[in-house]
């Protein structure tokens, strides 16, 4: 129930028709009793810098959650940002502090994170394949680095992201091995699609997939779809597989602490969805 006592939190990107989060926390907020709503707002990037200010005008509102297309363009829009942010050049959660000032930081990585852990991945010494790097690559890439990973390739059709981002890794992480320029997934232990290839029926894949051995843990980030074409190939291949709702229920806890609600586990959002399907 929408009152006049309603918490606003603002889940801002384009196109906004393959949104997942509203789906989960809103439901979640009406069984915990948490006065609270997400609203997806779309809006495009040339008025995206207007309206996240113009948005946290509003007394009413906890905060908002970033997303494509404007994770890396809002660092910029911010007054103070976590290290995660700074590693991975890109952020996913605003909240407006006492102050009035703007604070972010990023999940994405730590729900891809917790979900490998929960999958008995072990990361340690592990050799890592990201395939994208805008915001959620970069996310992912920046917690899988703080893992004590060994070496990870990364590979992205814009060349200068992707650099920009080794770059960073290698200041801030000079014990891993960070490599640019292929997609090859061979000889990795994990392989991540970071791109939003498998969001259409046509899109190409992101990878050779004949190309990662049985066994390698695949990982995906596109939400639109529980079974990407990439998800069935590398099942088809012998391969464990994270799908981008893994990451998504994972982060959710961290999210809500970040703005201040009451916590709760993957677990239970995960029913809760499911109650409300």
């Amino acid at each position: 129930m929408i009152d006049g006592n309603t918490e606003i939190i603002a889940h801002i990107g384009y196109p906004t028709h393959t949104f997942k989060s509203p789906m989960i926390y809103n439901p979640y907020f009406g069984e915990s009793g948490i006065n609270a709503v997400v609203v997806p707002m779309g809006c495009k990037p040339a008025h995206f810098a207007a309206f996240l200010k113009a948005v946290f005008t509003l007394e009413n509102i906890r905060g908002a959650l970033i997303t494509m297309p404007h994770k890396v363009r809002v660092v910029d829009l911010l007054d103070e940002v976590t290290s995660t942010v700074r590693v991975a050049g890109a952020c996913n959660a605003v909240r407006r502090l006492s102050d009035g000032r703007l604070s972010g930081d990023m999940f994405d990585g730590a729900g891809f994170v917790r979900g490998l852990r929960r999958k008995g991945f072990v990361l340690k010494g592990s050799r890592v394949l990201v395939v994208g790097t805008g915001g959620v690559g970069c996310a992912i890439a920046a917690s899988l680095a703080g893992e004590g990973i060994a070496c990870i390739s990364l590979y992205d059709v814009h060349a200068a992201s992707c650099e920009a981002l080794a770059q960073r890794l290698r200041e801030n992480h000079p014990h891993i091995i960070v490599r640019t320029g292929s997609n090859d997934p061979a000889d990795h232990d994990l392989v991540v699609n970071a791109t939003p290839m498998g969001m259409n029926e046509t899109d190409p894949l992101p990878m050779d997939v004949s190309r990662i051995a049985p066994g390698t843990l695949v990982g995906e980030v596109v939400m639109r779809r529980e079974t990407t074409a990439f998800v069935a190939a590398a099942r088809a291949r012998g391969c464990p597989v994270q799908v981008g709702s893994d990451m998504l229920f994972e982060q959710i806890p961290a999210y809500l602490e970040f703005f201040g609600l009451p916590g709760t586990t993957a677990e239970v959002l995960r029913k809760v969805a499911q109650r409300h399907e």
